[in-house]
């Protein structure tokens, strides 16, 4: 089953609404906002960091860049950096490289989101592949999710 499929299917059982997008292909976050005419602070822009060794995501608007310093203070970590690409990869097996959803608790991974993400009322997230997202109620993440919310990101 590809991400998006397992993602939609989650949402559906829980009664959750949601919209799924297609778009161009797009690798970054903000090409895929440029790409769906959306304010790049709705799209969550995934991040995986090893804190002290122990992987966490993070979701920040598609327009921010993590701030390590902020996140290693809430993550009461010493040691925060990106983790790479082959350290977490195999944890997204469903999903294109750098796609992710931040639905953590699929994966089994702890979610940390930027308080910027958590202030509108609606969130877009990409679903698994290079040309879909899904749009849902912010409310509705935060539910199912149940991330913390803090300061995570530089503003640009």
């Amino acid at each position: 089953m590809t991400c998006k499929d397992r993602l939609g299917a989650y949402l559906r059982e829980r009664k959750v609404p949601f919209l799924v997008q297609v778009h161009r292909r797009a690798f970054t976050a903000q090409e895929v906002a440029a790409s769906e005419h959306i304010p790049g602070k709705i799209l969550a822009k995934v991040v995986i960091v090893s804190a002290d060794g122990r992987k966490v995501m993070l979701a920040i608007p598609a327009t921010c860049r993590v701030d390590l310093a902020r996140a290693g203070a809430v993550l009461r970590a010493r040691e925060v950096r990106l983790a790479r690409e082959q350290e977490f990869a195999p944890a997204f097996p469903d999903c294109a490289v750098g796609t992710m959803p931040p639905f953590g608790n699929l994966y089994d991974l702890p979610v940390y989101v930027d308080r910027a993400l958590a202030e509108d009322d609606i969130v877009v997230v990409r679903a698994g592949t290079y040309t879909h997202t899904m749009i849902l109620r912010y409310a509705d993440f935060e539910r199912l999710v149940k991330p913390v919310v803090a300061e995570l990101a530089q503003r640009r």
